[in-house]
């Protein structure tokens, strides 16, 4: 019997290794993650987008090596070593960059800013990631009904999270500015994988029209500015051994 993950595509590929690549020397900070993980995807945004530097150490967490487990007991990604010191969960992490590395700023100045973006922050990682999972997972894919009950539960969460982004003012991110923040890096990977559920969930799109003030015309214009994100798209390997993990 196979080792559990043993079948799994093993490194990056396309653009994700051009940037694991460039970061194989030895930093102080050290970034334990696996090519394929969203929640990986997240911390490693913010350090390209932050420029601090790192070493990018690529780990199998089915398999949940001893490096992985010295780190974080749970043997989960990403985990994060910072002057020989350990971190791990993908938003815990992402705070401790936002501070230890301030420039560019991810987070307002103003107080109430600040606490609105961790409001939405938390509303992603508990309300649209595991809505997204119900709706992946489900199954038969022939019970119609059931399948439909899912879509719209994972649309009912991406529509308010909608309506809680300021409006587009000065670009279209979230807190309606021109520079990306961190509930955009927070929630940036999930939304960059949704062709997966149009491969394994029929056909899946956002509604053309909403009758509730413009919601989706506000989503679209804040996943065109997503678009915009580089480090977004040097972070994703590509789609061929991705669709391995889907099909499991």
């Amino acid at each position: 019997m196979a080792a559990p993950g043993e079948d799994l595509h093993h490194v990056a590929t396309g653009p994700a290794k051009a940037v694991v690549d460039r970061h194989q020397k030895e930093e102080e900070l050290v970034l334990y993650g696996s090519w394929f993980c969203p929640f990986v995807q997240r911390v490693w945004i913010l350090l390209e987008l932050k420029q601090v530097p790192y070493q990018y150490v690529e780990v199998n967490p089915f398999q949940k090596p001893a490096s992985l487990l010295a780190i974080n007991p749970r043997g989960l990604v990403p985990a994060l070593m910072h002057k020989s010191k350990p971190l791990y969960d993908s938003a815990i992490i992402c705070e401790f960059l936002e501070e230890a590395f301030p420039s560019p700023a991810l987070l307002p100045k103003d107080a109430y800013d600040r606490a609105y973006a961790r409001l939405w922050i938390d509303y992603v990682s508990s309300r649209i990631i595991p809505a997204l999972h119900r709706y992946l997972q489900f199954l038969p894919v022939t019970d119609v009904e059931g399948l439909e009950e899912k879509r719209r539960e994972f649309l009912d969460t991406l529509k308010e999270f909608t309506k809680a982004m300021r409006p587009a003012k000065e670009g279209g991110f979230f807190l309606g500015g021109g520079e990306v923040g961190l509930v955009d890096v927070i929630a940036a990977p999930w939304i960059q994988r949704l062709w997966v559920l149009d491969e394994y969930k029929g056909p899946f799109s956002i509604p053309e029209e909403d009758g509730e003030g413009g919601v989706w015309e506000r989503w679209r214009a804040w996943v065109k500015s997503l678009e915009g994100v580089e480090p977004l798209w040097e972070t994703e390997s590509e789609r061929e051994p991705t669709r391995g993990l889907y099909k499991k």
